[in-house]
């Protein structure tokens, strides 16, 4: 199985989704120039998360688990 992200694997489930057409056309009657490319702008900002927890993850000093990263960064309790 090939790798991919979290959006590569959402996107290719709408996409494959009976339900997609619809869904790409409530987007599009809404869309604006910063809609007009959903998938990409959240690859975009996957990428520069994963890129930053990576480097966050090299230069720590505090012995934070990656579990204990993700909570304290992306958990909204």
């Amino acid at each position: 199985m090939e790798k991919q992200t979290a959006v590569e694997w959402l996107e290719n489930q709408i996409k494959t989704s009976k339900y997609f057409y619809k869904l790409m056309d409530d987007i599009n009657s809404r869309s604006t120039v910063a809609q007009s490319d959903i998938f990409e702008q959240a690859k975009e900002m996957e990428k520069k998360q994963i890129m930053n927890s990576w480097v966050r993850g090299v230069i720590s000093e505090n012995n934070v688990t990656a579990e204990q990263y993700y909570n304290k960064t992306f958990k909204k309790d």
